[in-house]
């Protein structure tokens, strides 16, 4: 039987992560469209949901502890983890930090938590930074978001998502 390591040397897990798994991977991409067209024929399922999230239809977003100003368009599809592609708008946002000193690729892990709030006040609670969040996504107000700086996260940029009840209509692409 394997143990769940739960803090090494001064990194301890907040217990709303313990024993959680990677929901989704998400990948930065110039253009939306033809990432989904090439994506669909590598995963052999063309069924995506695409959004577009901005100021106007998500509430309380942030960057780096100011009002976020920033807007992407994201496609979805899949689970088990779910492939997330997003293509950045407007900035300033992480998105744009990170294309301009890694190019596009692989940004991001994602893991689905009960309550973004919660979460987001654990990770704080053990010296987890956000630089980038949102909430309100939801048709019913609920779902966010929040990144953690990949200083604190061993290397990596990772998403916490309260995924809302009922998600708007998807976008046509």
């Amino acid at each position: 039987m394997s143990k769940i390591i739960t803090a090494v040397e001064g990194f301890a897990i907040p217990d709303a992560l313990k024993g959680s798994k990677i929901a989704q991977i998400a990948i930065l991409v110039p253009d939306l469209k033809e990432a989904v067209a090439k994506w669909s024929l590598l995963l052999g399922n063309s069924e995506w949901a695409i959004y577009t999230y901005h100021s106007g239809n998500v509430s309380d977003l942030t960057y780096r502890q100011t009002p976020g100003k920033f807007k992407l368009r994201l496609a979805l599809c899949g689970s088990g983890p779910q492939i997330e592609l997003i293509e950045s708008l407007e900035g300033p946002s992480i998105y744009e930090d990170f294309i301009r000193t890694h190019g596009y690729g692989l940004h991001h892990l994602g893991i689905f938590v009960d309550s973004i709030k919660d979460t987001v006040q654990q990770m704080t609670d053990h010296g987890f930074k956000v630089t980038q969040s949102g909430r309100g996504y939801g048709l019913d107000g609920d779902g966010g978001f929040a990144y953690f700086d990949e200083d604190s996260t061993n290397g990596v940029i990772l998403e916490t998502i309260e995924v809302p009840r009922r998600r708007r209509p998807s976008e046509q692409l």
